[in-house]
């Protein structure tokens, strides 16, 4: 099995080298870009399971480099931000990012994170993992690609496991603590709301796909729950 590739996207020399040595030890290969160009065109040539991007970069930030990933690729992505606010790591979010990592961090708490996001992507394509219907609305488990009356929604990892998890129980609620677990691989932590913003993405994009009939409701207090109704003739 070929080792775990990692890019990570930071101008911070010495965060830098000391990550790459850690995750190195750890039996990653670290592939390492200063700025969003070079990354951009390392994501383009190679192929890479997660990539680690900062959000503070000098030339580009972090969340300009996320967007234009977004437009073609689902690697999954941990912003490493040096920013405490909630609306700068909700925006990562909202552009398609897996998780984030307010600095400074302890490299295990990285290693943590990244295995997480690694393990819900690899048992979301497990083989004998079953393709997921409801209504018009289809997940194809092996290739991670989801669509609506054959129409592709591009998902991220993040947004696919969600749909995934809330598809395989219709009209039944899952917690918020519940799906951050399965989705993150994490504990929520007070505050967290990452999993909120996970899914307001997710039903975005079905709105945006008019899939008709399917709806993801939040049951005050309780969680997340998906419904499917008949659409109308």
């Amino acid at each position: 099995m070929a080792p775990t590739s990692v890019l990570l996207v930071d101008d911070d020399y010495e965060l830098g080298q000391m990550l790459t040595e850690y995750l190195s030890a750890e039996a990653f290969t670290v592939i390492t870009a200063v700025d969003g160009t070079s990354a951009l065109k390392l994501v383009g040539t190679e192929r890479f399971d997660i990539v680690l991007l900062d959000v503070m970069l000098r030339s580009q930030n972090g969340f300009d480099v996320l967007r234009t990933l977004r437009r073609t690729q689902s690697v999954p992505v941990i912003m490493l931000t040096a920013r405490g606010a909630d609306n700068d790591r909700i925006f990562g979010l909202e552009l398609g990012a897996d998780d984030y990592l307010p600095k400074p961090f302890n490299p295990k708490e990285l290693l943590a994170r990244i295995r997480a996001v690694l393990r819900r992507t690899i048992e979301a394509t497990a083989p004998g993992s079953s393709d997921v219907a409801v209504g018009g609305l289809r997940l194809n488990i092996a290739d991670l690609d989801a669509s609506f009356d054959g129409r592709a929604l591009h998902l991220t990892g993040a947004e696919f496991r969600v749909l995934d998890l809330l598809m395989r129980t219709p009209g039944r609620t899952r917690s918020r603590g519940l799906l951050t677990e399965r989705v993150l691989g994490r504990k929520p932590t007070p505050g967290d709301r990452s999993i909120d913003t996970h899914i307001s993405n997710l039903r975005r994009k079905l709105a945006e796909r008019q899939c008709a009939g399917i709806e993801i409701r939040n049951i005050r207090g309780a969680g997340y729950v998906l419904t499917h109704s008949a659409r109308p003739p």
